[in-house]
């Protein structure tokens, strides 16, 4: 109860990912975080691996001891470094202004805008629902096809158009309980008509 209060005052973030982009728009203010989507990464004298820059900027001034690391660039599919993209998303919510302040965490949409041909898997849908909440989404959505128009949009009664085929598990479980309470049954009723005639 008191998370569906939080999620009232939480400010809406809409995430489009592209390989050779990253943009992150505050619905409210039309405020955004729209860069190239790299991770620089330093290795320092004792091994210890630390974030030193990010974006294009960042690409075009890589040291020797640095590596440049794109999230998001893979040939078979979009997210291809969990870590590195969680890192870059937490990087880009807290760059918003109304982020900053002090306001419950986030809700937010994600859009991949392309490698979805055919739509996404469940693996691919649970994996960048995990990449919003690790960067601290309180509530995610997931969203594939045509951008988006932020102006006026109701996170609360957007609806997922990416349903169809998708590993539902508390379904599968649902239907496991139902197929033991029948098994149990049958065993019991079995057992009273045996003994008992």
């Amino acid at each position: 109860m008191f998370l569906n209060f939080m999620k009232r005052f939480s400010s809406v973030l809409y995430v489009q990912i592209w390989e050779e982009r990253l943009k992150v728009t505050d619905v409210a203010n039309d405020e955004s975080f729209d860069d190239l989507p790299i991770v620089v990464i330093q290795t320092q004298e004792k091994g210890k691996k630390v974030i030193s820059g990010i974006g294009k900027r960042a690409a075009n001034s890589v040291k020797q001891n640095e590596i440049a690391v794109n999230p998001f660039s893979h040939p078979r599919a979009l997210l291809s470094n969990f870590y590195v993209g969680e890192k870059l998303l937490q990087h880009a919510f807290k760059s918003l202004g109304s982020i900053k302040s002090f306001r419950p965490r986030p809700k937010v949409v994600m859009h991949p805008m392309e490698k979805t041909e055919g739509g996404l898997t469940a693996i691919e849908e649970r994996a960048f629902r995990e990449l919003a909440l690790g960067a601290g989404a309180i509530d995610i959505k997931i969203h594939v096809g045509k951008p988006l128009n932020t102006y006026g949009f109701q996170f609360d009664e957007f609806q997922e158009e990416n349903k169809e085929g998708i590993y539902n598990e508390d379904t599968k479980q649902s239907f496991s309980y139902i197929a033991t309470f029948l098994i149990y049954f049958f065993i019991v009723i079995f057992a009273v008509w045996y003994f008992g005639g």
